[in-house]
């Protein structure tokens, strides 16, 4: 990618990739502590850092940093408007081409539980495991529910419930729980001040004082409230 221009920059649900000479794309999925940063070109070779972007401008560098190896790079020849690994998942709640009736009729036809299909990036994408249990609590909605049995309308609010929860954690710089998740500044995100059920097991229900639970899901955690969200 020696003398490449960026013209731009996209993303759809977790993925994200900059636009090169207006034709190809660099691919990018941060994983689960992945970082683009901003960093001054003399700035030393980072613990973490996979790759260091330079630019002929004489500004700053761009570095992907990622301690647990999970995120990756990945150039992909005329993929300026998807990129072709990618085709496959689904518009997110903010995209303004997301179709919000088809995804509630998609979701209405599956009889797994509503959290895995809202983690199902080929139903609706960008929703990840903090998120989901965020916007379930909101909707009052408990994980295990098959998505089948909800209403249109109920699904619909959880929707409009996930892109809420999402658009506040933006708002707040996102979730960061400790130094692995910052901003292309270097700055944390304090959303975790403002959790209802992730990561809050044995603390009482900010709606009705009922102890938070934890629950095995998935090889990771769901986190709800036992009486604001029964199970079905």
């Amino acid at each position: 990618m020696v003398s490449a221009t960026i013209t731009g920059t996209a993303r759809r649900g977790k993925y994200l990739w900059l636009i090169l000479d207006e034709e190809d794309a660099l691919l990018a999925h941060l994983g689960m502590s992945g970082q683009m940063l901003i960093t001054s070109p003399d700035a030393a070779v980072g613990e973490h850092e996979r790759a260091r972007f330079t630019f002929t401008d004489g500004g700053h560098d761009l570095r992907f940093d990622d301690q647990r190896t999970f995120g990756h790079l990945m150039y992909d020849e005329g993929g300026a408007a998807l990129p072709s690994p990618i085709a496959h998942i689904a518009r997110d709640p903010f995209d303004s081409l997301f179709d919000q009736p088809a995804a509630v009729a998609r979701i209405k036809t599956k009889r797994t539980g509503i959290k895995r299909v809202l983690l199902d990036q080929t139903v609706v994408s960008g929703i990840g495991n903090i998120y989901a249990d965020e916007a379930l609590w909101a909707a009052r909605v408990h994980g295990e529910t098959p998505a089948s049995s909800l209403s249109k309308p109920r699904i619909s609010a959880l929707i409009n419930a996930a892109r809420e929860v999402m658009a506040a954690a933006l708002d707040q710089g996102g979730t960061s729980f400790d130094s692995l998740y910052v901003d292309v500044a270097g700055s944390s995100g304090y959303f975790a001040r403002s959790l209802n059920a992730y990561g809050l097991a044995g603390q009482p229900c900010t709606r009705c004082g009922t102890p938070i639970v934890r629950e095995q899901f998935m090889n990771r955690s769901s986190h709800s409230c036992p009486t604001c969200q029964r199970k079905r």
